[in-house]
């Protein structure tokens, strides 16, 4: 069984289902889905965990892509309301949600795995995710690709958290997870818990590019991040950030097509349980 893990709210129930599905239809394994989620209205009004329906529809769809996985939620109010209300990054660009991984250190999720895959909901599988998850962690608390980015602008060694194969009985001995929710609470950061982590972090492992693929996909592409990246240009500079919902976008403007197939899948979803 692979261990995956998303922070989520319901806003984005359809780019976590198009990621969880392409997870699932590409795997030659069942997964345990791990969804970290709490509701947040105060904040925003769709700032809430899945609904029981939701719930249930991605329980089905998953379940039918590879049979044998499951799914569960777990509520991670209490640990937000304990370690995070109030401190310096939650009003940042990023949600709240962001940093729900910070707590895998505290909560057993179902089955007490020793490692587990935290994915970004803007992630899509490419290739079968049996090949990060056997990548021997065992000497490390974590494993995470270069940032595209940060590798050039902050330190050659600054990785991207939006993948990552974590070691949960590594990061429960040194207390990395521990050490980066006081940081995190603080000091105000740009990328609080990625740049936390990169800081932190006593052994970390550098994964392949194709296992966080934040530019062009390439043929040995396991996982596409769909980040915003920049394109440098002789006189100009671009921006792209489209996420895999953007599907005109992904399309015409990505030329990506990689995904059609889940595309459909969630065609026929949509008409059956009308999503929006």
């Amino acid at each position: 069984m692979i261990h995956i893990c998303y922070n989520v709210n319901g806003k984005i129930f359809r780019g976590l289902l198009m990621s969880a599905l392409s997870v699932a239809k590409r795997s030659s394994r069942p997964v345990y889905f791990h969804i970290l989620s709490m509701d947040l209205p105060e904040r925003d009004p769709g700032w809430v965990s899945l609904s029981d329906e939701r719930l249930a529809i991605f329980r089905e769809a998953v379940g039918s892509a590879a049979p044998g996985s499951k799914v569960e939620q777990i509520d991670c109010r209490g640990y937000y309301e304990e370690y995070f209300a109030g401190g310096k990054n939650q009003r940042s660009f990023y949600t709240p949600y962001a940093q729900l991984r910070l707590f895998l250190d505290l909560i057993t999720p179902d089955g007490d795995p020793d490692k587990i895959i935290y994915l970004d909901a803007d992630t899509m599988c490419r290739r079968d995710i049996s090949e990060l998850w056997d990548v021997d962690i065992s000497a490390y608390e974590f494993g995470a690709s270069l940032d595209a980015a940060g590798r050039y602008w902050i330190d050659e060694n600054y990785c991207n958290s939006g993948v990552m194969l974590i070691n949960l009985r590594r990061i429960r001995e040194t207390g990395l997870f521990a050490e980066t929710r006081r940081q995190v609470n603080r000091r105000t950061m740009f990328m609080p818990d990625q740049s936390a982590l990169n800081d932190l972090a006593e052994s970390k492992l550098v994964l392949p590019r194709r296992f966080n693929e934040q530019r062009a996909i390439r043929d040995d592409t396991v996982i596409k991040h769909f980040c915003r990246w920049l394109r440098f240009y002789p006189l100009w500079v671009k921006m792209f950030n489209y996420k895999q919902w953007q599907v005109d976008e992904v399309h015409k403007k990505l030329k990506i097509h990689d995904f059609d197939d889940i595309y459909d899948d969630i065609k026929e979803l949509e008409k059956k349980y009308a999503l929006e």
